[in-house]
C-alpha cells in the first residue's frame, strides 16, 4: 500500500478545487453578501440558511450549529471518510496525480476508493451480461414495463448470471482481493477457504445506485427465476460507501432538475424512477429497500429552496394497498420535516408510474402528478374512508379519527381551512368539528408533557468554565457586538486598513478575552497582511478552542453588494475603531496632564497639549 500523501500535494489540491462546486452538490447555494454562498445547513435541521460558503477563502462556517472547516473536512463529514480519502476524491475530481511517502499510510487510506472502483468494474460487467442469451428473462421484464435497449443504458441496468462466482472471477483478474470484495458487499465468503467466495447477486435484474455526483456505491436487485429463494427485492448491505438510510435511486439524474423546479417526486421503486424520467418528470427518485426516513428528507432539503413567495413541492405516490397507505400515512406524520409543500398523486384505478406508463403512455404519467392532492386532504380522506357517513355514529367517529390530522398542522392559517373542509365531507356543523379538533389537540399536548415529565432528569450542574477555556461571547452586548464587528473587518477585508492603523487597534486591545485573543493571533499574522491566505495565516497563530469563532467571524456577511462597497463599509468601520482608540488615548494624556505641574514642567506641559489637539484633529478628520 503507498505510504502517507506528500503535504505539498494535499495544498495544491486544495488550492486547485472551488469548495462552493463541491459543497453544491450536496446543498443549494444562493448568493448572499460579497464573496458567499448560502444554503440550508447539511449537519442539522433548520428552515432558514444558516449555512455560509466562502469559495476565494475555502471554508464553509453554520452559523446555527458552529460546524465548518475547508473542503476536505467537508467531504469527510458528508461521506464518511478518513482524511486522506477525502484528499483522494477531491484529486480524482480535479484530475490530479497524488504522489506519496514511503511508510506510515493509515489503516483505512483507500479502501473507500478501491470499493467505488470495484462497484463500477462491477456495474460495468452486470451491463454487458444484459445483453447475453442467458439474460433473456431480464431483457422480456424490462420490454414488458415499457422499456427499451437506450432506457437500460440510461439508467445502467445489468444482469447477474445465475452461478455462483462469474462475478468474482471476473473482477479477481481484475485485481481485485476477496477482503475488497466482501467489504463492499459484492460477493459473501465460503466455505472454502479464505480464498473462495460467492456473489451477492446471481440470476437478477441489476440497478446501479448511484450517489450525487454519480458514482456507483451499491445496487438493487429483482427476482427472476422461480428456483430463486431469496426476497423480491435484494439490495447491497450497508458498506463504507452504501448506507440505506440515506440512499435515493434516481438523485444522480434527479438533482439538478430538483433544485431548477423545486420540487421532488417520491416514488416506490426502480421501474417507477425509469417510467417518470421517461415521460418526462425528471425529478423522480425512490429510496432502496427502507422506508422514507430523515435522513432522506434531509438529503432532499438541502436542495430545496425556502422562498415563502414560491414555495417548493414534494410529491409522493403511493400504491393503493395496504403497505401503499401505511407509507402515506408515514409521509403524513413527517410533513412538517419538509422545507416545502407536501402532496400525493395516485394513478388512475391504482396504477403506479411504471404499470400507468406502460399501459396509457408518458402523458398519463405527467397528468397522474399535475393531478397531484395536498398530503394532508389525503390523509384526512384515508381516515374517515372506514366510517358509514350515512349514521351519525359514523359521522362523528370520521371526525374524531381526523381530528389529530387536522390538529396536528403547524400551519394555524391552514387548520381552520381544514376543519370546514372536514365538516363539509362528514356533514357536520364547523363548530362541532372545532370542538372535536380542538379536545384532540389538548389531548396530544397532554400526553407529550406528560411524556416530558416521565422522560426528565435531574438538571445538570451549574456551567464551570474549563481551566483555560474561554467564556461564551455575549454578542447582546453592545461592546463585544463592536469588537466582533470591527474583528470581521480584519479578517474579511485586509485591504481597507493599513498596517499603522492595525498596530494601533491592536496596541489598545479589547475588552472580551475571546476576542482580544484573536486580535493577538491577527497581530501575530501582521507580516503576512496581504497575503492571499491571510485567513489561514491568522488560523494559524490562532488557539484551536477559538477556530470555531474565527470561521464565523470569516463567514458573517457583510452590508455591501461589490467589492468597492465592500471596501468603503470595512474602512468606516475602522474609523470608527480608531475613534474608540482615540478616545483612550485621549483619556490617558489627560490623566497625564493632570499629573503634570506646568509651573515645574512647562515643556512636558506643553508637549501633552499638542499631542491631545493632534487626537482631536484626527478624530474630527474620521469623523467627517
Amino acid at each position: 500500500m503507498a505510504g502517507k500523501i506528500r503535504a505539498r500535494d494535499i495544498d495544491e489540491v486544495k488550492q486547485r478545487v472551488n469548495i462552493a462546486d463541491v459543497i453544491s452538490e450536496y446543498v443549494a447555494l444562493k448568493p448572499a453578501s460579497v464573496g458567499s454562498l448560502k444554503g440550508l445547513c447539511p449537519f442539522h435541521d433548520e428552515k432558514s440558511p444558516s449555512f455560509n460558503v466562502r469559495p476565494s477563502q475555502g471554508f464553509y462556517h453554520c452559523f446555527g450549529c458552529g460546524e465548518g472547516g475547508d473542503v476536505y473536512k467537508f467531504v469527510q463529514q458528508m461521506d464518511s471518510l478518513s482524511f486522506y480519502e477525502a484528499v483522494e476524491k477531491i484529486a480524482a475530481r480535479v484530475g490530479f496525480e497524488l504522489s506519496y511517502e514511503e511508510g506510515g499510510a493509515s489503516p483505512d487510506q483507500g479502501q473507500r476508493a478501491r470499493i467505488l472502483e470495484a462497484n463500477n468494474a462491477a456495474s460495468v460487467f452486470y451491463q454487458e451480461q444484459l445483453m447475453t442469451d442467458a439474460a433473456i428473462p431480464g431483457r422480456d421484464f424490462l420490454k414488458g414495463r415499457g422499456f427499451d435497449k437506450d432506457a437500460a443504458q440510461h439508467f445502467g441496468v445489468g444482469f447477474a448470471p445465475k452461478g455462483w462466482n462469474n462475478l468474482f472471477d471476473h473482477l479477481s483478474k481484475l485485481g481485485f482481493t476477496v477482503d475488497e470484495l466482501v467489504t463492499a458487499g459484492l460477493v459473501s465468503r465460503s466455505d472454502k477457504g479464505e480464498k473462495g467466495a460467492y456473489d451477492k447477486f446471481r440470476g437478477r435484474l441489476i440497478w446501479p445506485i448511484r450517489d450525487t455526483t454519480g458514482q456507483v456505491i451499491g445496487f438493487g436487485a429483482r427476482k427472476l427465476f422461480e428456483d430463486d429463494q431469496g426476497p423480491k427485492y435484494l439490495n447491497t448491505s450497508d458498506t463504507l460507501v452504501y448506507h440505506k438510510s440515506q440512499v435515493l435511486y434516481g438523485i444522480d439524474l434527479a438533482k439538478k432538475d430538483i433544485s431548477k423546479q423545486q420540487r421532488v417526486v417520491v416514488v416506490e421503486g426502480y421501474t417507477d424512477v425509469m417510467a417518470c424520467h421517461l415521460a418526462g418528470v425528471t425529478t423522480a427518485v425512490a429510496t432502496c429497500g427502507t422506508a422514507f426516513g430523515d435522513d432522506h428528507i434531509r438529503t432532499l432539503n438541502r436542495m430545496l429552496s425556502t422562498d415563502k413567495d414560491k414555495p417548493a413541492e414534494v410529491i409522493f405516490t403511493f400504491d393503493p394497498d395496504a403497505a401503499g397507505q401505511k407509507a402515506a400515512m408515514r409521509a403524513f406524520s413527517d410533513s412538517h420535516k419538509f422545507n416545502a409543500q407536501t402532496f400525493v398523486a395516485v394513478g388512475p384505478e391504482g396504477l403506479d408510474p411504471c404499470d400507468l406508463r406502460s399501459q396509457k403512455g408518458d402523458e398519463a404519467v405527467r397528468l397522474m402528478i399535475k393531478n397531484k392532492k395536498p398530503l394532508f386532504e389525503f390523509a384526512i380522506k384515508q381516515k374517515i374512508a372506514n366510517f358509514d357517513l350515512a349514521t351519525i355514529e359514523g359521522r362523528v367517529g370520521a371526525a374524531r379519527a381526523a381530528a389529530p390530522v387536522i390538529a396536528g398542522i403547524r400551519d394555524a392559517a391552514m387548520r381552520p381551512a381544514y376543519i370546514r373542509e372536514l365538516a363539509g365531507w362528514v356533514n357536520l356543523e364547523g363548530n362541532e368539528v372545532a370542538s372535536i379538533v380542538d379536545a384532540s389537540g389538548k389531548q396530544v399536548r397532554a400526553e407529550a408533557v406528560a411524556e416530558l415529565r416521565r422522560d426528565a432528569q435531574a438538571p445538570p450542574p451549574e456551567d464551570e468554565t474549563p481551566m483555560g477555556a474561554f467564556p461564551p461571547i455575549n454578542l447582546n452586548d453592545p461592546i463585544n457586538r463592536f469588537e466582533r464587528q470591527i474583528l470581521e473587518v480584519l479578517v474579511q477585508i485586509p485591504m481597507s486598513f493599513d498596517d499603522n492603523q492595525l498596530v494601533r487597534i491592536i496596541r489598545a486591545g479589547f475588552t472580551n478575552p475571546s476576542h482580544n485573543a484573536l486580535l493577538e493571533s491577527i497581530a501575530n499574522s501582521l507580516a503576512s497582511r496581504t497575503a492571499g491566505d491571510w485567513l489561514n495565516v491568522i488560523a494559524s497563530s490562532t488557539n484551536p478552542q477559538l477556530h470555531g469563532v474565527l470561521r464565523e467571524i470569516a463567514a458573517q456577511s457583510l452590508p455591501a453588494t461589490d467589492d468597492e462597497g465592500l471596501v468603503r463599509y470595512g474602512q468606516g468601520v475602522i474609523s470608527s475603531a480608531l475613534i474608540n482608540v482615540i478616545a483612550r488615548e485621549k483619556a490617558d494624556l489627560l490623566a497625564s496632564l493632570r499629573r503634570i505641574d506646568a509651573s515645574t514642567s512647562p515643556e512636558e506641559s506643553a508637549t501633552v497639549s499638542r499631542a491631545l489637539m493632534e487626537l482631536e484633529a484626527e478624530r474630527r478628520k474620521l469623523q467627517s
